[in-house]
């Protein structure tokens, strides 16, 4: 009864220490997020205005919400365009940061300099300083004639997909400083992966190719499914998404205000959060392949362990034969 006692103890204790530890976030989370979010959804089912007494709030129900797509004549196209830049931008994102997280995961020399190398944009690179960069030309390739691509694009393709697929190439070093936290996601999974699965598959014969293909990447796939979630939410939230700077601008309009912004911001919400349903949905892991491509491979290396023990057996049996014979 008496350590009974004394281990219910110790566990309350230790929950306490535990509440007491994460009460900071759940008041910050409460401070910062949800009672700004609350506030903003009150904001955009009302008429805010400004006067000399302060900001006056008349309830408009549903019309902002409706005002959207009926008075707003940049709001479907603004959403067009991130829908499309998104939907070029992050498979090439996603396999830019794969490819380096495989390269780095190799046999190279400096290793930490190159890992240190990709994620330090994300460190020093903020949004303000990044709509400077691309203000000024530095997020394009040196030598790039835009014209040409969108020449070639033109005659192939519908004008609506011509300007997100140039603005992929004229941005593309901008693409690029995005994939530092993607890489070093990849880069955990990857060396996470058993050695042996590699070293069972070369000895049935299996090619880098086929060991990328059959035992890499079906490992690597949940991690492939939140560098897509996490690349669609930073893309929905860059500085150069042309939703937000519309959000910005309609905030601070005379005609608009605040209850205006505030309901096309949660129709913006709403739709990155079915953007990113439908990328988990698509891109959702299989666990009961990848549990049965473990196990065949554990198989094998059974079956291949079991042929050893018969040829070392067999090797035994005829040398003890060569001897009596000797004998």
């Amino acid at each position: 009864m008496i350590k009974k006692k004394k281990t219910s103890k110790l566990k309350s204790r230790e929950a306490l220490y535990g509440y007491l530890f994460v009460s900071p976030w759940v008041v910050g989370a409460l401070i910062f997020v949800l009672i700004p979010l609350a506030q903003s959804f009150y904001y955009s089912l009302c008429n805010v205005k400004m006067k000399p007494s302060g900001r006056v709030f008349e309830f408009a129900g549903i019309s902002n919400y409706q005002g959207i797509f009926l008075q707003d004549l940049y709001f479907v196209q603004s959403l067009l365009s991130y829908l499309l830049n998104t939907l070029l931008a992050m498979p090439v994102i996603v396999v830019f940061s794969l490819i380096i997280a495989l390269l780095l995961n190799g046999k190279i020399k400096l290793k930490g300099f190159f890992r240190t190398v990709y994620f330090l944009p994300v460190i020093i690179v903020s949004g303000p300083v990044m709509s400077q960069l691309a203000s000024q030309g530095a997020a394009t390739i040196p030598s790039m004639n835009t014209n040409v691509i969108t020449n070639i694009l033109s005659n192939m393709l519908p004008d609506f997909m011509v300007t997100p697929i140039v603005n992929l190439f004229a941005n593309m070093i901008m693409i690029l400083w995005y994939s530092g936290v993607q890489i070093l996601i990849y880069l955990a999974a990857i060396q996470k992966i058993d050695t042996s699965l590699y070293e069972a598959a070369k000895i049935d014969g299996g090619s880098g190719w086929e060991c990328f293909w059959k035992i890499t990447l079906p490992m690597i796939k949940p991690m492939t499914l939140l560098n897509a979630i996490y690349t669609v939410i930073f893309l929905s939230n860059n500085e150069q998404n042309s939703v937000i700077n519309l959000i910005y601008t309609n905030m601070f309009a005379a005609s608009r205000g605040y209850g205006f912004a505030s309901a096309m911001a949660w129709m913006y919400a709403v739709i990155v959060t079915i953007i990113v349903g439908i990328t988990a949905l698509v891109l959702r892991p299989k666990k009961d392949n990848l549990k049965d491509a473990i196990k065949r491979e554990r198989k094998r290396e059974k079956q291949k362990e079991r042929e050893l023990k018969k040829l070392r057996r067999r090797q035994k049996a005829s040398a003890k034969k060569i001897g009596g014979v000797k004998a």
